[in-house]
């Protein structure tokens, strides 16, 4: 018989992650009857310190997670670098999927599988962060019984993450991470919750996509979303609108962005083509410099004026792009890893 209480705690963080993390694991009970799943935004190489980091400061043991690793009441399982963490059943996956808002570990594809897969005995907790991953994840644990606690924005490094997931869900609670932990060993505590719901049918398609199992093609073909004007930053594939209410789209090959992701991704792009354009506009001044040098040795000046005025103006033009592009204001790093 499945247990009659909240067992499973799914945490996401960003920018500002590693300290709350530390401060919300070292208020978390050592008799807690939960598992605990952390996403934390990674950078895609290298390895990742944070379960050491969280074990030095908690009473709870920590460790990486790893595929077909039995989740584990009283244990903290922390996601690798380049791989969504995934809970199915009573087991932690680890898959390649397609990125999600450009990360992978992704927070929504943590959120969403146990929405699933543990429906109203789920608490998603949403930490310090940029931008808005983790919401839609929020949505679904929240659709499934679940319930959402949210670092209070006031308390963040880095409020956006929480102050997006309070625009677009009503949480439970809303609070600083120092009180998260003692706020979750009461929430386990509680024997009684409601009943498990029927998956919903997008719900259950995205955890595949997730896994890698199946393709966004599956989108259009299942009636779900329709073709949008957008193309994927990633891959430059249209993206279908999948969710208009949430303002979420997925490309062909399953990369997933929602609005407030996709449009700082299409800023991203427009300032790399704006650099390759400054690039360019300097290399086109070098060469008519040196073709005009040339021209002055051969005495021709109609052609030198001709290669003069090409080097200014486009010299003109890389210092006009040059310009705006170093009084555009730099965001916070998106991926926070130790």
């Amino acid at each position: 018989m499945a247990p009659r209480h909240r067992d499973v705690i799914v945490v996401g963080a960003s920018a500002g992650g590693v300290e709350t993390l530390r401060t919300l694991v070292a208020g978390m009970p050592p008799d807690l009857d939960a598992a605990v799943a952390v996403v934390l935004h990674l950078p895609a190489g290298g390895t990742s310190a944070l379960s050491q980091i969280l074990r030095r400061v908690g009473t709870l043991p920590t460790v990486t997670a790893a595929s077909g690793m039995p989740l584990r009441r009283g244990v903290i399982h922390t996601a690798p670098p380049d791989h969504h963490l995934l809970i199915i059943e009573d087991q932690l996956a680890l898959s390649h999927g397609p990125t999600e808002n450009g990360h992978r570990p992704a927070i929504d594809a943590l959120f969403r599988s146990a929405a699933q897969s543990r429906g109203p005995r789920v608490i998603g907790v949403q930490l310090s962060g940029v931008l808005d991953d983790g919401v839609a994840g929020l949505v679904a644990v929240k659709a499934q019984g679940g319930l959402v606690v949210v670092q209070d924005p006031a308390d963040a490094l880095y409020p956006e993450m929480p102050e997006n997931a309070l625009r677009h869900v009503q949480a439970d609670h809303v609070l600083p991470a120092a009180d998260i932990g003692p706020l979750l060993a009461k929430l386990t505590a509680e024997r009684e919750i409601g009943p498990a719901l029927p998956t919903p049918p997008l719900l259950a398609l995205e955890n595949e996509i997730a896994r890698d199992r199946r393709t966004a093609m599956d989108y259009q073909s299942d009636g779900m979303g329709v073709p949008s004007t957008f193309s994927c930053p990633d891959c430059q594939g249209v993206l279908t609108e999948i969710s208009p209410d949430e303002g979420r789209f997925r490309c062909q090959v399953g990369h997933a962005w929602s609005a407030e992701a996709l449009l700082e991704a299409q800023g991203d792009s427009i300032e790399r083509a704006m650099w390759t354009a400054v690039r360019a506009l300097d290399e086109r001044a070098t060469m008519a410099d040196r073709m005009r040098r040339h021209a002055e040795r051969g005495g021709n000046d109609r052609v030198v004026e001709r290669y003069t005025r090409m080097a200014d103006e486009a010299r003109e033009a890389a210092d006009l792009l040059r310009g705006r592009l170093t009084t555009i204001p730099l965001r916070a790093e998106h991926e926070a890893g130790p």
